[in-house]
């Protein structure tokens, strides 16, 4: 699948928003990618992960740890096409934690899987989940990566889709000035 092939299945699904947004990474922007809406489809995620799946093939890993809320039915779904583990970190008292049972072994090699990255933050904060249990990241994935280059790791990050989406600071957003309602879509 091409890049053009994977925005059209946001299009057709409507994930592909338009408007004013309060991102989880507490910037703002005129464009939103709710992945959620292109998941609810059982084939199409499957579609969507086999292609991603063929990108990681060549990286030797045993688990894919994603953040909830967004990133535990893309981390399962392509855990689940790579027959590999799949567990999830979420927020416990404000700070990203392992909870439910879910534990790494040392030296356990990990992919982590977002389902967008703008800034990296959440992303960020898994690792250090994942690093503070003694496991080794071995690479990072997403479906779309919208950071404009800027979310760097210190192993390979792997999307489906780069997309140059504009994004501001909340003190000085110009949709804010214009009066643009604001819609908070993220998880945090």
């Amino acid at each position: 699948m091409t890049e053009k092939e994977i925005l059209f299945i946001y299009k057709k699904h409507k994930a592909l928003l338009k408007g004013h947004f309060s991102l989880s990474s507490g910037l703002h922007s005129d464009t939103y990618l709710q992945s959620a809406l292109v998941m609810q489809y059982p084939f199409m995620a499957e579609k969507i992960m086999e292609e991603l799946a063929g990108r990681l093939y060549h990286i030797n890993f045993d688990t894919v740890v994603s953040p909830a809320i967004g990133g535990i039915r893309f981390g399962y779904e392509l855990a689940r096409a790579l027959r590999k583990k799949s567990i999830f970190t979420e927020r416990l008292e404000g700070n990203m934690a392992l909870r439910r049972g879910f534990d790494l072994k040392k030296d356990e090699k990990i992919i982590i899987a977002e389902d967008v990255i703008t800034t990296g933050k959440s992303t960020k904060e898994v690792i250090n989940v994942v690093e503070s249990h003694g496991a080794k990241i071995v690479g990072v994935t997403c479906l779309v990566d919208r950071s404009g280059g800027l979310a760097k790791y210190n192993v390979p990050l792997i999307s489906l889709v780069k997309v140059d989406v504009k994004t501001y600071d909340a003190t000085s957003c110009p949709l804010c000035k214009e009066g643009v309602n604001i819609t908070k879509p993220g998880s945090r």
